[in-house]
């Protein structure tokens, strides 16, 4: 089997000024925390912890948190026939729609915290969403569940190349 047709392809990161405010302001926290007592030999709140456990928290907190959503993506890729998403780190397998379970679709506009309560993967009353930024997307029916809404930056565009693969994934008619 040959390699398949790739129709479009977008990878989204979190660019939300906001979030980058709050996640460098707590691990800006922990650094000053650390320094402090650390550093200066201070002693940092009134129940402070010892060097080797304010590093660990420095690391995982102060390091690894602004890493985790640097390195977090959303990646959709449409082939003929099937959509393929990705929300790294977090999904190591990729979420495959196939097409041919899909009944219709459209380009919608959305509030992302009043219909699915925020941004990443969301599971909700008005079904699955995959976004990352923006209030822009496809969104997907199904014959036998709930919607599902893949956020973009580029909503038209993956809207066309779903269409696309739709048409190029029914095949020859018997």
């Amino acid at each position: 089997m040959g390699e398949q047709v790739l129709l479009f392809r977008e990878k989204q990161r979190f660019t939300q000024f906001w979030l980058w405010v709050v996640i460098l302001g707590v691990a800006a926290i922990f650094w000053v925390g650390f320094i402090y007592q650390v550093v200066t030999g201070n002693n940092f709140g009134r129940n402070p912890i010892a060097g080797a456990e304010a590093a660990i928290l420095v690391v995982l907190v102060g390091i690894g948190l602004p890493l985790f959503f640097y390195r977090m993506a959303l990646i959709t890729e449409v082939y003929p026939g099937k959509v393929e998403l990705r929300f790294s780190p977090v999904n190591f397998k990729p979420v495959q729609v196939e097409l041919h379970l899909v009944r219709d679709f459209e380009r919608v506009t959305y509030n992302p915290i009043s219909d699915y309560g925020g941004w990443g993967i969301r599971f909700g009353l008005k079904g699955v969403a995959f976004n990352m930024a923006g209030n822009e997307g496809v969104k997907l029916y199904f014959y036998n569940r709930k919607p599902m809404l893949i956020g973009s930056q580029r909503a038209s565009e993956l809207f066309e190349a779903i269409r696309q693969a739709k048409e190029a994934g029914k095949g020859p008619v018997p």
